[in-house]
């Protein structure tokens, strides 16, 4: 199936992705709990594009230290989400800011994911531009860290992700659903809200728990 974004964006939420990839045996693919939205209210959804970062403690004369970084922004293509795997919680790294969010918002991406830390907070908050983050601090990545390779299996708040993975946010977390099974992943998904939304609006009539669950076996 073709995967609509921008209606499924408004359909999906995390709990149901995260319960049915339980269903399908994938366990770890809701990021830790520190992966926090800057905008509560905004959602992602689109297809990973990984960077792999390692601390650093200096700069050599005449590098570039943003190279790979660039690299992966420039490339960005409509409904990625950039994925920055810091090895957080980090207290010394944010490689994420308004900048990048600009940069990445005019080549129609779709957000950022990192577990690293991000600033100017205020700016990307006004733009409106998903970032899903491991806290937030003033600290350039320059002489800090650097992104050492784009675009290879990384490990982000604990779940391990790879570029072509579907990425999807809210406020609740960050759930990373495998490319191969995304698809069945998605259609199990939509059957079970079905199954959801005929559970609350027989509760909201006030039929007891215990039947609605014998009844549809959703919780």
């Amino acid at each position: 199936m073709a995967i609509d974004f921008l209606a499924l964006k408004g359909q999906l939420y995390s709990a149901v992705l995260s319960d049915v990839l339980d269903n399908f045996g994938f366990k770890h693919q809701a990021m830790w709990p520190f992966i926090r939205p800057l905008d509560e209210s905004l959602v992602l959804f689109g297809r990973a594009r990984t960077g792999m970062y390692m601390n650093t403690y200096a700069v050599a004369e005449g590098e570039n230290p943003y190279e790979i970084e660039i690299a992966l922004v420039d490339d960005l293509k409509p409904n990625d989400v950039a994925v920055f795997g810091c090895n957080g919680p980090t207290t010394r790294l944010a490689p994420w800011g308004e900048l990048l969010s600009t940069a990445a918002k005019h080549r129609g991406a779709a957000g950022c994911v990192t577990d690293g830390l991000v600033r100017d907070v205020r700016h990307i908050r006004k733009m409106g531009f998903p970032v899903f983050n491991g806290g937030i601090g003033p600290l350039d990545s320059k002489g800090r860290g650097k992104m050492m390779a784009m675009d290879v299996p990384i490990e982000c708040g604990g779940a391990r992700v790879a570029s072509g993975d579907l990425i999807f946010g809210d406020v609740d977390g960050v759930v990373v659903i495998p490319q191969a099974v995304a698809e069945k992943v998605i259609e199990a998904a939509l059957e079970r809200i079905n199954g959801e939304n005929q559970t609350r609006a027989h509760l909201e009539q006030g039929e007891l728990l215990s039947q609605v669950y014998a009844r549809y076996g959703v919780l």
